[in-house]
């Protein structure tokens, strides 16, 4: 016989067994009561078993129930656990209060993980926003969603969005730049600078718990490279003068985060919740999502708020419902008191204008 290699580093552990079980356990406590540690990622972590991931939970809550846990509900390749004991996405809902990474959100924006130019949601392929939606609604379940023509999974896994980690990029595979420069070829690059606003706008406004990947707020790049653990600092490192290059990026992925924070209807804390609040209107145009979210969701200021993405390379107009609506964000800026740019500053009524490569917020006037 032979090592398993389910990890495809050239071993992986057995937690199903005693002591590496207890090893596991005792390692994550340790870390939480001497180091203070409040949040652990898992790599890989469909090669532990459900069993051993709930006892780390229970465990961390006599602890601390604040104390968040999250993991790659896959594998990187075939293992001897039994694959209905596994610690995999499709199970999150087994594992109440452990959260899995969105791989159907990641490669609906930017593209297959594992094809340099193979283009997402961003870069104007088709066929994905049934996939968009689901991760706007954070991988639950929701009556507006048509689970069969999602990309990966073809029913919801999360029990609530708090299991949910949506983003586009991390450590593996192209970071957004590079897979944004590989996609869009016939792009300016103020026209990709455009997509690297959107793509972690989608991540930003859709429910679930957010994750960006450090340096794309300065346009991080690693030259193309994908897997980059063994590369030199000259591969990984951030560069700092990007800041001042790509400060208008910079202040608008803030602005990103400030108004998230700020708007609890972004970031509802269960299923019935989305299911009470958010909806999606029929929209006939390619390549655009739009939801609703009604009733100060989450205890929000703001009543009402329409929420539109739009890839296509023209702008377009499009139908919004009735009511008198201001602009509060557009590719173009952040204003959360309502748009002062040029063309945006008015109230909306019946139509409204969707800008090429953008996201399009609106409120209901009587909240601003």
């Amino acid at each position: 016989g032979s090592f398993s290699n389910g990890s495809g580093c050239g071993n992986e552990t057995a937690s199903e067994k005693y002591m590496m079980r207890k090893f596991i356990v005792e390692s994550v406590l340790w870390w939480a009561k001497e180091y203070k540690v409040d949040g652990f990622r898992f790599d890989l972590m469909g090669l532990h078993d459900i069993e051993t991931m709930n006892l780390v939970r229970e465990e961390l809550n006599k602890i601390d129930t604040t104390i968040f846990i999250y993991g790659e509900g896959w594998t990187a390749g075939d293992s001897p656990l039994p694959s209905e004991k596994r610690a995999l996405k499709a199970h999150a809902a087994q594992m109440p209060g452990i959260a899995v990474f969105s791989d159907d959100i990641r490669d609906a924006i930017r593209g297959h993980w594992a094809d340099m130019h193979d283009k997402g949601f961003m870069a104007g392929k088709t066929g994905l926003e049934e996939s968009i939606r689901f991760g706007v609604v954070a991988s639950t379940q929701h009556p507006h969603i048509n689970y069969e023509i999602v990309n990966y999974s073809k029913k919801p896994y999360s029990l609530s969005p708090l299991q949910t980690i949506t983003y586009v990029t991390c450590h593996d595979n192209p970071c957004l730049w590079d897979k944004i420069k590989a996609t869009c070829t016939n792009y300016t690059e103020k026209e990709m600078l455009d997509i690297q606003k959107l793509a972690n706008a989608i991540v930003l406004t859709s429910q679930g718990v957010p994750f960006l990947h450090a340096g794309e707020e300065i346009v991080r790049t690693k030259f193309g490279e994908h897997n980059t653990y063994n590369l030199p600092d000259s591969i990984n490192q951030l560069i700092w003068s990007n800041k001042a290059l790509y400060n208008d990026n910079f202040q608008y992925y803030k602005k990103l985060i400030a108004l998230r924070k700020n708007h609890p209807a972004f970031r509802m804390t269960s299923t019935e919740m989305i299911q009470k609040h958010l909806s999606f209107p029929d929209i006939s145009n390619e390549l655009t999502v739009g939801y609703q979210i009604k009733g100060h969701a989450n205890g929000d200021v703001w009543e009402n708020i329409l929420v539109y993405y739009h890839t296509g390379n023209k702008d377009i107009r499009i139908s919004i419902p009735e009511g008198r609506w201001r602009i509060v964000a557009t590719k173009y800026d952040i204003e959360e008191k309502g748009s002062t740019v040029k063309g945006f500053e008015k109230i909306q009524e019946n139509k409204t204008l969707l800008p090429a490569r953008s996201i399009l917020i609106l409120v209901n006037e009587e909240s601003i």
